[in-house]
């Protein structure tokens, strides 16, 4: 049987942003099945004289090389949820008259990555060079994540001054971002025949402790670079038992706890323990936060171009996202895209058209305005390509 013919992406120079948004978000790439979009991105930078294009799996970058002073990343993840028929998107009306794009991908993240794969395209002579960074897996475990493979073995790839990660932000932007991690706590107890239970000791019971200390405990807000971040523990999961006649010798409640990006994730994993003290606790995953940073120079930079379109200030970002990847690489980062992200994932997932537009001609201004002062070495004195 032949192979079916590729999928194609619309050239940015017949189409406007919210089209390709449309193109894109209608070509599936549930995670592990982005190499139909991943070839389609390739192909349309690769039409484009002014980038230079490189591939890592279904991990896509697009840069140009115009020895501007300052290097600039702008990322984006492909992959999206699994389809809940809500494919393919549809133009709908939003109940104040505004105009909506309906459809998985159209919040998490496909807007993000349209308004990125669009300025590639149509700005072939950036204030800035500029590094596109289209990558797979960012919706599944973290060892299969695009970007984070990239970080591994080709950091000099994403060598840059500042990061932008198009995450859906509501068109606000989002500073760095909390920490995450996951633990178990264990209660132990003694097998029994349930109708002789006095011979045993039921360890389900003892995680009603566990519970309690979680329904008493107060989430911190601590300020980090002048944004507040509120953290939180919560049980996610619970497990015990053996059988439905017997008394279960162990328990465990899995919790989780998002963390302020000025805790490290052993800080934060001390603390659960702490918490918890007198269980056995232990630590299944974390990953790091990552401080805003909005004090760099190409933060401020950032800051002033994107808020004169689109107005608002900066605030924090909750949840844990990819900017943390760039802070292991010591680049400030900051969240900003198109889409609510309280629709991110959810089967009615939408996007208002105004949105994606504006995020476009804010990035656009950022990165048309050339930078007046070098900040082409990076703290150790290599050169940002």
């Amino acid at each position: 049987m032949l192979d079916s013919a590729p999928v194609r992406l619309p050239d940015p120079a017949t189409v406007d942003v919210v089209a390709l948004t449309r193109a894109i978000c209608d070509i599936p790439s549930v995670s592990g099945d982005e190499r139909a979009l991943a070839d389609a991105v390739e192909a349309l930078l690769r039409s484009a004289p002014h980038l230079e294009v490189l591939r890592d799996g279904d991990t896509v970058l697009a840069r140009t090389r115009l020895g501007r002073a300052q290097r600039v990343v702008i990322a984006g993840h492909l992959d999206t949820v699994p389809i809940q028929g809500n494919l393919p998107t549809e133009l709908r009306t939003a109940p104040d008259g505004g105009s909506l794009l309906w459809g998985r991908g159209t919040v998490d993240m496909k807007g993000g990555v349209a308004v990125a794969l669009y300025l590639a395209m149509t700005l072939p002579e950036p204030g800035k060079d500029v590094t596109w960074v289209f990558y797979d897996h960012e919706e599944v475990e973290a060892d299969l994540n695009g970007l984070g493979r990239v970080v591994r073995t080709n950091p000099d790839w994403l060598a840059a001054d500042f990061a932008v990660l198009g995450e859906p932000t509501a068109g606000g932007i989002e500073g760095g971002c909390n920490g995450t991690l996951r633990a178990e706590v264990r209660t132990h107890g003694m097998t029994a025949h349930s109708a002789r239970a006095w011979k045993g000791h039921n360890a389900i019971h003892d995680a009603a402790e566990v519970l309690r200390r979680l329904a008493r405990y107060t989430p911190a807000e601590v300020e980090v670079d002048g944004l507040v971040y509120r953290e939180g523990l919560n049980a996610v999961a619970i497990s015990g038992g053996i059988a439905g006649n017997m008394i279960p010798d162990e328990c465990a409640v899995t919790v989780n706890y998002r963390f302020a990006p000025s805790a490290t994730p052993e800080q934060a994993f001390a603390h659960v323990q702490e918490v918890f003290d007198s269980f056995d606790v232990a630590l299944v995953d974390a990953a790091a936060g990552a401080r805003p940073g909005l004090n760099h120079p190409a933060a401020v930079d950032f800051l002033e171009a994107v808020t004169a379109v689109t107005g608002g200030v900066a605030g924090p970002k909750y949840g844990w996202t990819d900017v943390a990847r760039f802070t292991e690489l010591g680049i400030p980062a900051v969240n900003f895209g198109p889409g609510d992200p309280m629709l991110a994932h959810a089967d009615d997932e939408q996007v208002a058209i105004d949105e994606i537009s504006t995020c476009t001609q804010a990035l656009a201004a950022w990165l048309s305005t050339p930078v007046t002062s070098s900040h082409d070495d990076a703290p150790d004195g290599t050169e940002r390509r």
